[in-house]
């Protein structure tokens, strides 16, 4: 595909008399912060910088959500993982899936306009764990994507028409993307996927007017920085810690928080000490990429158990003073709030049925308690026999986000009880191929429990990690979750139900069968005073791939977008 230069597009924009967004009122970045409390449209990942996933929406609620029904369903033309939140603007609905970028009439579903996203053919073997598209950002009429083969792109959202497209990494050395970006004071800041694939993790700063890289922050410590000490020698080079989910940000702190993920390869003996950043949150400055901060959850982390969960911001009263915190349930199986302003602290407690890696978190160090098999793995480049591990890599909670509501001081999420057999073994790097320092031949390597259900929709106290009620499933939710002032929860099945819970007592109210499991993130907003709620379905998941779930074998493939509203 051929694209006009930068200077080309917007000498255009501007001859025609107009901008480039001059025509999209409602996305300049006061729009932007002011995202949570204009539920007329949805602008960033999260419904708000913050990434609270809630909605002061009320006309739908516990008392009419029997009445909602599809309004309209549109295909997105494929097969692959429809794992994306849509943005609302003005009556568009924007989506991106893995292979387009597609506006949408939002009240009647019609097609707009579809730009396709060319890839190369071979993109698929270099690819760890999925194929599609989390989502967009918008800053000033203009949509930002990432693209799998670690291209950022900068679209005019009123053709489609790319404006820019800059080069990220290389994907035959195991770099992808499929996050949403996120528009911060001005610069567009991107992460990246790959620590299954011997990948350096880093954070990169665009111009968005010009797609210029404005700043690298690499992730794993070099020599000569702070750090640089918890690695073995050279470890660091293919060291992991990707950036593979969307940060939140405080306009106030000016202060992105973003999760960094696994080393790499997962066998912690090979890697030596913390692997500093790995499984980590920093708290980085957006116009230059500096780190005013960072805390890491899972020091070495031999269990491929990330820090990429989203980072919710809320404002809670921790011992008669409210803090502003960042609150993230781990894949470690530990649901920790943190003071967003420093880093320090404030709670960490385990919010997961079953655990066995970890007797609990030092709260002087923020540093977990090894039991003797984590200290036994910890040191051994290779072991002779499996242990049983409690989480699986799965975690207790994987990608999906969940939703705080202010209004009842619950999170909801989907959380996962399943644990792994893990053999550590000598790692041995080779140029795009999957780099993971374990057997995963090990059969079984996921272990479904016995006596209870492997997953469930669980409400959740921040502060103490008690569960105040859960709805369990026998094959974990692997959606968004999404929560309104209305006193409802939605989110999805991976058996294709999508569903509404009343907040207060976890009782399901509502469910409508959407044709393919749901990994989408749902949302909700208004237009002209009526309320609608949309999802995508269409699931194609590493869950299914890795553990063949037989309640997973009868559901079809197919993405496609629902909108729902009240019946009249």
């Amino acid at each position: 595909m051929r694209h006009a230069s930068n200077s080309a597009v917007l000498a255009f924009l501007i001859g025609a008399g107009y901008g480039v967004g001059a025509a999209y009122a409602g996305t300049s970045a006061d729009d932007l912060k002011k995202d949570a409390t204009t539920p007329d449209s949805v602008l960033t990942y999260g419904m708000g910088y913050g990434q609270q996933r809630y909605s002061q929406l009320t006309q739908i609620n516990t008392k009419n959500v029997k009445r909602l029904v599809p309004i309209w369903n549109l295909s997105l033309n494929s097969s692959a993982n429809a794992s994306t939140q849509p943005l609302v603007i003005d009556g568009v609905m924007y989506v991106a899936s893995h292979d387009a970028t597609v506006a949408i009439d939002a009240l009647t579903g019609k097609q707009k306009w579809r730009v396709p996203i060319e890839l190369p053919a071979d993109i698929a073997a270099f690819l760890c764990c999925g194929v599609h598209s989390r989502g967009l950002a918008v800053l000033d009429g203009v949509l930002y994507r990432t693209t799998l083969d670690a291209y950022v792109m900068a679209i005019d959202m009123a053709s489609g028409k790319t404006l820019w497209r800059s080069k990220a990494a290389d994907y035959k050395e195991g770099y992808s993307q499929t996050h949403a970006p996120l528009v911060a004071n001005g610069v567009v800041i991107t992460g990246m996927s790959g620590g299954e694939y011997g990948a350096r993790g880093f954070l990169n700063g665009w111009n968005p007017k010009t797609g210029e890289k404005l700043w690298t922050r690499y992730t794993t410590a070099a020599p000569g920085e702070k750090g640089a000490d918890t690695w073995n020698p050279g470890a660091y080079e293919k060291g992991g810690a990707p950036t593979w989910l969307t940060g939140s940000y405080d306009p106030e702190l000016d202060l992105v928080y973003w999760g960094t993920g696994n080393g790499s390869p997962w066998n912690a003996s090979f890697r030596g000490g913390d692997s500093l950043y790995i499984s980590s949150v920093l708290a980085i400055r957006p116009k230059t990429g500096e780190v005013a901060w960072y805390f890491q959850f899972s020091p070495g982390d031999p269990f491929d158990y990330d820090g990429t969960n989203e980072l919710i911001n809320a404002d809670l009263k921790i011992k008669g003073k409210t803090r502003k915190v960042i609150m993230q349930a781990n894949r470690n199986g530990y649901f920790y709030v943190l003071d967003r302003t420093s880093g320090e602290l404030l709670a960490a407690n385990q919010f997961i049925k079953k655990l066995n890696w970890a007797s609990g978190i030092d709260m002087k160090t923020g540093r977990p308690i090894d039991t003797d098999v984590t200290k036994m793995v910890r040191t051994t480049l290779e072991m002779k026999t499996p242990s049983e591990i409690w989480p699986s890599a799965f975690g207790g909670k994987n990608w999906m986000p969940m939703s705080f509501s202010p209004k009842t001081g619950l999170a909801y999420a989907n959380t996962i009880n399943l644990g792994m057999n893990y053999r550590a073994v000598k790692p041995e790097y080779q140029k795009g191929q999957l780099y993971f320092g374990i057997d995963p031949t090990v059969t079984p390597l996921i272990i479904f429990p016995k006596d209870a259900a492997a997953g469930a929709l669980s409400a959740i106290d921040p502060l103490t990690g008690k569960t105040k009620w859960e709805f369990p499933t026998a094959t974990p939710f692997w959606a968004g979750v999404l929560s309104t002032a209305g006193d409802l929860v939605f989110t999805g099945a991976q058996t294709g139900e999508f569903m509404a819970f009343d907040a207060g007592s976890g009782k399901k109210l509502w469910h409508f069968q959407t044709g393919s499991g749901i990994t989408g993130l749902p949302i909700t907003w208004s237009h002209k005073g009526k309320q609608y709620v949309t999802v995508t379905s269409g699931s194609a998941t590493v869950y299914l791939a890795y553990t063949g779930d037989p309640n997973l074998a009868n559901v079809p493939l197919g993405s496609s977008v629902w909108t729902f509203a009240l019946q009249e």
